[in-house]
């Protein structure tokens, strides 16, 4: 449906149901969806000048620097000049928000605002079987029967990953990273910020927003 190039960010904390709101603006507007975290890993396996720089960082466990980013990602944009596209998981600086924009038109912003209490609850009833990587959640997708996996069942585990106490460091972590780069697009007056407890109640207001643009 979409009748105009728009290029534009989706922000939110990990577990706020962003993954769910990407897939579905790419079915229904059809942007390209560029994550950094996809883009980073195909960069490096197709031997790209940033890619191979990115891989002496990643490879040491370090952060890769922000203009080594930018050009990861300026690849990718390069490739959708005829094409609307949605940058997922970039930028995460104020400096790599203020390089990106000497560099592209950004139309707007869209955060996801979701309590971190109910991250953590999403979160901390998710089991794994991890032999075949199946997720189960003991609120709203539980297994047959508690604690094992329906098809093999073995035991499912709750990985430290997902631990309340271990989740909460990360939401604090990126609150900390993204307060500043929040408050940059606000002051450019291109944020919109969709608040909620649940993905089906805040995607129609997202959705109703996207229309608005892409008309």
């Amino acid at each position: 449906m979409a009748s105009k190039l728009v290029q534009f960010i989706l922000m939110g904390p990990p577990g706020s149901g962003k993954g769910t709101v990407a897939t579905r603006i790419v079915k229904k507007f059809g942007p390209a969806h560029l994550s950094s975290g996809d883009l980073l890993r195909s960069q490096m396996q197709a031997k790209t000048k940033a890619g191979l720089a990115a891989k002496e960082y990643v490879d040491q466990g370090q952060l890769v620097p922000d203009d080594i980013m930018i050009d990861l990602v300026q690849n990718e944009l390069n490739r959708t000049r005829n094409q609307s596209w949605l940058l997922d998981g970039f930028p995460r600086t104020t400096g790599q928000a203020d390089n990106l924009m000497k560099r592209e038109r950004i139309d707007f912003v869209v955060n996801l605002n979701v309590p971190f209490e109910t991250i953590i609850d999403r979160i901390k009833g998710r089991l794994v079987h991890l032999p075949s990587g199946r997720v189960y959640n003991t609120e709203f997708n539980p297994p047959k029967k508690h604690g094992t996996d329906d098809v093999t069942g073995e035991p499912l585990i709750q990985r430290d990953d997902d631990k309340p106490q271990t989740v909460l460091k990360r939401l604090k972590a990126y609150e900390n990273q993204t307060k500043p780069l929040l408050r940059f697009y606000s002051k450019l007056s291109i944020l919109h910020e969709f608040s909620g407890t649940e993905t089906n109640k805040i995607w129609p207001h997202v959705e109703l927003f996207l229309k608005s643009r892409y008309s």
